[in-house]
């Protein structure tokens, strides 16, 4: 007997911006007149370069540029565009509801005019590109080569009260890492030969997507293969030329690179216990470089080694958080004197990453009106959240969170695959805790990461523009963007199989070997029928693909391979690589064995052709170098060769699937009830409980219970599979009663980085096991309860 898993997409045809009947249209281009733009004479250079790439967008789609004029008045019909303090509004009510707040910005139609007003410089910015994407131009038109597609005309649709918008988040950004295979060859040898790195030329552009994007901080590439940011003429004048936020990573305090700008046989050691004064010096430098720069930045403060390791000197855990402590004063002090500000109104973060997660739980105190931000695991999963009292603190907290990672148990370099429904839980479970102050997410090389990074920063925008059901739907009205709004439900179903697969094991995970220390590829732990079902699911993704190229218009060809073919058709590739690997091993037909043996190898080789096409041919040669099929050479991305060993075939088993929405009995607890999210899981349907602010369950908890039958008396054993999330103080318990029999209570959350948690995140799940001797034929009961909120259910099996 076996049960599987019925997925129900809903499809919903039209674009997000045309399902309003009250909306307002703007004519902004015809056959027959252009609307004028309007602005101060004063504006701020960015916003001009802003309006000029708006009317360079409108040229795009319709063959006329709109003519850009100055004026300090509203008189003629067009579009007047600029700050809330400038001239042009200083009579509108819309000046009062803007200003003197953070990028906040309105577009308002008055009459014949269309008001585009900002709160400051990055907010008008803002509105212009608010304007730009809802004309159908993509923020990636130049980084992914989504050229506009002509058309008769250009207009702008708007709610019937206009849009007043401003950020949930203050500081919205990406941090560029592990960039040693893709951003930094191609833009040493492709983009920028004349910088030979990652220069101002290349920044220019990255700068001009976040803008599009509306985010506002960098957080600069600083691997070893990169030149650190700011010794390279150019990039700090870039970032001050695009109004973008500097900001550095965990492991470089004070916006210093280590890796690049410590230099040992100059300064000595970077130890704080044995050589203060020159680390302060180090320090003290690059503050003196910023004090007449101009440039927006966050400091981040604290002390950890050159690179991604712990703080050199200290004796016991005692000691480090006595000398962290101490650095935190040193450190601002040296700002408050630098840039003669009080603390409060220089931007200050403290990341406690790794290692320094535990000086803080162990009592490490870290100033108020500092940022706290939280990192993930580095998987997806955040490892803590401010709880009530560190919600109260001035300087807030915020996020670091991974869609790229380079570290144990495995990379994930190579496709970008983390699922959209556990970037939206994970931010939203946040943001519900007090995380608004700065969100950064490590994008490693930019491509091909480019939806999940749209996807976190239009959190990061506006938090409440994607409910728990509304994933499908904001990746179809990415698609229709993208493509064309004919093929977006297709595209959509495509990519929501495509993350659910790689949700139960990622592409670069498929050879069942880890990393620091890296082990040879091994067989999976997949059995036969697992296998089947799993290349017969990406084999149907394949013939989508293929059946919708013939479909996609010319000037979006370069777009569809790089967002849809590659990652696609890699990941498959990838899969069909070790799982007929994995045939091969089990079966003693010497027939099958030399079959799946040369589709394994033809796996291979479709990789590397699609890997060359993207590299040679693609948009011309635009993006050689940006793609590496085996980023760190680890051996999960070699050809596998013919097995010397072979697996024993598993046997068929009765296995009865329930994915966990469907409950039939749900108790909650006061306002907290449970609640499906759409695109979340193996199952697509997780469930956890709502609102996700942290809360502990103690004598009443809230539980959901399923029903199920067998048809066969005898031993079983039942796996509850959950995701791998954290509390605070790692104490997730979930109860389990079958029956009426007593519950069981299970501990599902791991601390650091042990084995379990390598196995869970590599896998995407914990997994509660409960052996059943003697279960009698016919209907049983499973019921789970859990101690907090923060613990999702993804699906059960009963085996």
């Amino acid at each position: 007997m076996n049960k599987i898993f019925l997925y129900v997409i809903a499809i919903v045809s039209l674009n997000c911006y045309s399902q309003d009947k009250n909306a307002v249209n703007f004519l902004i281009a015809d056959s027959n007149q252009t609307a004028a733009i309007y602005i101060d004479k004063n504006s701020d250079p960015l916003l001009v370069w802003a309006v000029n790439e708006l009317a360079d967008d409108v040229k795009e789609l319709t063959g006329k540029r709109p003519e850009i004029k100055q004026t300090n008045i509203i008189s003629a019909n067009g579009i007047y565009i600029g700050e809330a303090s400038s001239k042009l509004f200083q009579s509108k009510k819309i000046q009062k509801e803007v200003a003197d707040q953070w990028e906040k910005f309105s577009i308002q139609k008055e009459k014949n005019n269309l008001l585009v007003t900002g709160s400051d410089v990055r907010g008008t910015v803002y509105a212009v590109f608010e304007i730009a994407d809802r004309l159908g131009i993509s923020p990636w038109k130049w980084w992914a080569d989504v050229h506009p597609i002509k058309q008769e005309k250009a207009v702008l649709q708007l709610p019937k009260n206009g849009i007043i918008s401003s950020p949930s988040v203050q500081y919205r950004g990406i941090f560029l890492n592990d960039e040693d295979w893709a951003l930094q060859p191609w833009a040493a040898k492709t983009f920028e030969p004349e910088t030979g790195d990652i220069g101002p030329k290349t920044y220019e552009k990255i700068f001009q997507l976040l803008l599009r994007l509306k985010s506002n901080t960098i957080w600069p590439a600083m691997h070893p293969s990169t030149k650190g940011f700011f010794t390279i003429q150019g990039n700090k004048e870039m970032a001050q030329k695009y109004h973008i936020v500097i900001g550095s990573s965990h492991a470089e305090p004070m916006l210093r690179n280590n890796v690049d700008e410590w230099k040992p046989k100059i300064y000595g050691d970077y130890n704080y216990f044995t050589n203060k004064t020159q680390v302060d010096k180090y320090w003290q430098d690059r503050l003196d470089e910023l004090k007449s720069a101009q440039n927006e930045t966050i400091m981040t403060l604290g002390m950890r080694g050159v690179h991604d390791s712990k703080m050199e000197g200290a004796k016991d855990l005692a000691a480090s958080i006595e000398m962290v402590e101490k650095i935190i004063v040193n450190q601002r002090e040296m700002l408050s004197n630098t840039f003669k500000k009080p603390l409060k109104d220089i931007p200050q973060a403290f990341v406690p990453y790794k290692e320094v997660l535990e000086l803080y739980d162990n009592g490490l105190k870290v100033p108020s009106d500092i940022t706290l931000v939280w990192p993930d695991d580095n998987y997806g999963y955040i490892r803590r959240l401010s709880n009530e009292e560190e919600q109260k603190r001035a300087g807030g907290s915020g996020v670091y969170y991974h869609i790229s990672y380079w570290g144990r148990p495995h990379d994930y370099l190579w496709l970008s695959t983390t699922q959209p429904g556990l970037i939206w839980y994970e931010m939203n479970k946040a943001y519900e805790n007090g995380a608004k102050k700065m969100w950064i997410v490590n994008v490693g090389d930019i491509k091909p990461a480019e939806y999940d990074m749209e996807l976190f920063l239009d959190l990061a925008w506006d938090i409440n523009s994607i409910k728990s059901d509304g994933l499908n739907g904001h990746l179809k009205d990415w698609a229709s963007r993208e493509f064309s709004p004919k093929i977006s439900s297709e595209v959509s179903s495509i990519f929501e199989e495509y993350y659910r697969l790689a949700f139960l094991r990622k592409p670069e995970y498929m050879g069942w070997s880890q990393t620091e220390p890296t082990t040879p590829i091994r067989l999976s732990d997949f059995s036969e029928d697992e296998i089947w079902s799993r290349i017969k699911a990406y084999n149907s993704l394949i013939e989508k693909v293929d059946s919708l190229t013939r479909s996609i218009p010319e000037e979006r060809k370069d777009a569809w391979f790089q967002l849809v073919v590659y990652p696609v058709k890699g990941a498959a590739y990838m899969n069909h690589k070790f799982l007929y690997w994995n045939l091969e091993a089990t079966t003693s037909d010497e027939n099958q064995k030399k079959k799946y043996e040369s589709l394994a190898s033809e796996s291979y080789h479709k990789i590397e052709e699609l890997t060359d096409f993207y590299n040679t041919k693609l948009s011309n040669g635009k993006w050689n170098k940006m793609m590496s099929m085996h980023p760190r050479d680890l051996p999960v991305y070699d050809s596998v060769k013919k097995n010397t060993f072979s697996k024993e075939e598993s046997k068929s088993k009765i296995k009865i699937v329930i994915p966990a929405n469907q409950f039939s009995s749900p108790k909650g607890f006061k306002n907290y009830q449970w609640k499906t999210i759409n695109g979340l899981g193996y199952s697509n349907n997780s469930i956890t409980l709502f609102p996700l602010k942290q809360q502990y369950f103690k004598a009443e908890k809230p539980s959901v219970t399923y029903n199920f039958e067998v048809e066969t008396a005898g031993d079983y054993e039942v796996e509850i599979h959950l995701l791998p999330t954290h509390s605070n103080n790692f104490d997730h318990e979930i109860g389990v009663q079958l029956d009426q029999n007593t519950t069981q209570f299970f501990k599902t959350n791991t601390k650091d980085r042990d084995q379990t948690w390598k196995e869970n995140v590599l896998r995407n799940s914990a997994i509660v096991k409960l052996p059943v001797s003697k279960l009698e034929k016919g209907k049983h009961t499973i019921t789970i309860n859990v101690n907090q909120s923060g613990i999702v259910l993804d699906y059960i099996t009963v085996e």
